[in-house]
């Protein structure tokens, strides 16, 4: 569970917003499955996705999401891993491939959410951002997705937890200036195996 645990480029809940967040957001006395519901929930509602809110600046590190308070589904499944990492919560990622519009006129991009242990299980949790179509709530239970796989678009999950986010995307994110960069850019395939299959 280490590699689900440590702080790295993207997860840097070492830095200090990190670490004033999680002492606004946690307390010793909350159960793992309290703190995962509440970060979850900050991380969803407030941090809106950059094109929900048509961000002017474009983040990728967890404490620059959380500086700036926006960024898309991969920057903001690094802020969740980060705040969970942070109280000792294994935290991973999960990948799916979807499409840029509502059919596949604009071809695809991947999208990210995270998946974490708790309860003696691994749970999904997919803190993109509400919007209309789009609803995700906490749940230990059942994975509550921002988007279902559309066979006939040829969207699919990528199988597997992966202990980092995916580096192609970063590149992108760190690269772009603005949203219009990332739509151009963004890749839709993944090459790296997860660290756990499944």
């Amino acid at each position: 569970m280490d590699r689900f645990l440590t702080a790295s480029r993207y997860i840097d809940y070492d830095v200090d917003n990190i670490q004033a967040k999680t002492n606004e957001l946690f307390s010793d006395s909350m159960s793992n499955i309290d703190k995962a519901r509440i970060a979850f929930e900050f991380v969803r509602d407030e941090i809106p996705h950059s094109f929900d809110c048509g961000a002017t600046v474009i983040t990728a590190r967890a404490s620059d999401v959380l500086k700036h308070k926006t960024g898309i589904c991969h920057a903001k499944a690094n802020l969740l891993a980060a705040l969970l990492r942070s109280q000792g919560i294994p935290t991973g990622f999960c990948f799916q491939r979807i499409t840029l519009a509502d059919d596949d006129s604009m071809g695809y991009c991947v999208h990210a959410f995270n998946t974490i242990h708790v309860g003696g299980k691994w749970i999904k949790l997919d803190a993109r951002g509400n919007k209309p179509g789009v609803h995700t709530y906490f749940s230990t239970e059942e994975p509550s997705l921002a988007f279902e796989c559309r066979p006939e678009y040829e969207e699919r999950f990528w199988k597997g937890i992966y202990a980092e986010p995916h580096l192609a995307t970063m590149m992108v994110l760190e690269e772009s200036s603005c949203l219009q960069d990332v739509i151009d850019k963004l890749p839709d395939e993944i090459d790296a195996m997860p660290d756990i299959d499944g």
